[in-house]
């Protein structure tokens, strides 16, 4: 048997159908039928094979991929088949897939921090993923159940929901202080507004340079929104809060970083997900000056990815907007992302 995929044949170029075996699981692994796949902005420069630095400079991420290669990982399905050693796996059940999945043997492994392995294999970066019918997982263990969600918004919470909560837990002890600011409205920040809504009891300010944007996240309960791109809007802030003490920024680009430490209170934290580049400098005096803290972070462990699905049915956080859109619309649908034109997450349906 066969099954189809959207595949990565050439960086650079639009993404084209493949067909492929369909894989047999061996041993712990499992095949999951996939039912829906979220499309993220990291898709891009995968598809691109390149982050950009600053100066106008490249990192290059093509090596170590063989082509055709699937992207996606932000995957949710059921269990179609697995391998004689997969305990506990039930054939038509439900999961949402973890795709950080490293090598565990490294230290970050052996720490359960995954997500950072020194060789990882995460599914649609370093091994084929989502865009596609099917997809093979190494152990039942990256399987989660995801009722009574849907699988659209179980597969976004696998990346975009993972980010933006490792994030925000990394600011818990400054949001006690005063208002929180998340800067950028895209699919990871507006999940990151749901998020920070359920997780703490302070005012959230969010900015952002689209107006579309700015008026979904007025309407998702924001306690006030600001245009990034305004001259005044840092002092606006700073008027409003006196300063923050804990910034997320989801944009990670020079502009919003210099934004974001721009409206900072002495003390203050600016925890970094976004993957935009550019370079970004600043006095190293007033590191010590302000004592402030810029921290990264990169989507989240799979203990926080069942901490997450447990707060999210407990609190009962609604997704942002989701739009479903066919296999087949794969590359159009990074397109319009590249554009700016999804607000909140797209979503390929199998």
């Amino acid at each position: 048997m066969q099954f189809r995929r959207q595949s990565l044949t050439a960086y650079g170029n639009p993404l084209c159908e493949t067909v492929a075996d369909l894989p047999i699981p061996k041993g712990s692994e499992v095949l999951v039928r996939i039912a829906r796949c979220g499309v993220c902005h990291s898709d891009l420069h995968m598809q691109d094979g390149y982050f950009r630095m600053a100066d106008g400079k490249q990192l290059d991420v093509r090596a170590g991929r063989e082509l055709p290669f699937t992207l996606g990982h932000e995957i949710a399905g059921t269990i179609d088949a697995a391998g004689p050693n997969a305990a506990g796996v039930k054939s038509g059940a439900s999961a949402a897939v973890y795709p950080w999945i490293g090598c565990g043997q490294c230290p970050a492994c052996r720490a359960g921090d995954e997500n950072i392995c020194a060789a990882p294999r995460h599914l649609g970066i370093n091994v084929d993923g989502g865009y596609a019918t099917h997809v093979l997982i190494p152990h039942p263990r990256y399987l989660l159940d995801y009722t009574p969600l849907s699988a659209g918004y179980a597969g976004a919470l696998m990346c975009s929901g993972l980010t933006a909560y490792a994030a925000l837990k990394r600011l818990a002890d400054r949001a006690t202080r005063g208002p929180m600011l998340l800067v950028g409205l895209g699919g990871v920040g507006l999940m990151g507004l749901a998020l920070a809504r359920a997780m703490f009891a302070t005012p959230i300010f969010t900015a952002d340079i689209d107006p579309k944007k700015r008026e979904t996240a007025l309407a998702a309960g924001a306690d006030a929104v600001f245009d990034a791109a305004d001259p005044g809007a840092r002092k606006e802030i700073l008027k409003a809060s006196g300063g923050i003490h804990a910034v997320c920024d989801f944009v990670g680009s020079d502009k919003s970083l210099t934004f974001a430490t721009g409206v900072l209170a002495k003390g203050g934290k600016v925890v970094v997900t976004g993957l935009i580049g550019g370079g970004y400098t600043t006095a190293a005096a007033m590191f010590p000056l302000k004592a402030m803290t810029i921290e990264g972070t990169t989507t989240g462990t799979l203990a926080e990815a069942r901490a997450l699905l447990d707060l999210v049915r407990a609190k009962d956080i609604k997704p942002p907007p989701i739009a479903e859109r066919p296999l087949s619309a794969a590359e159009a649908t990074l397109q319009d992302l590249r554009a700016g034109r999804i607000v909140g997450r797209a979503v390929l349906t199998m």
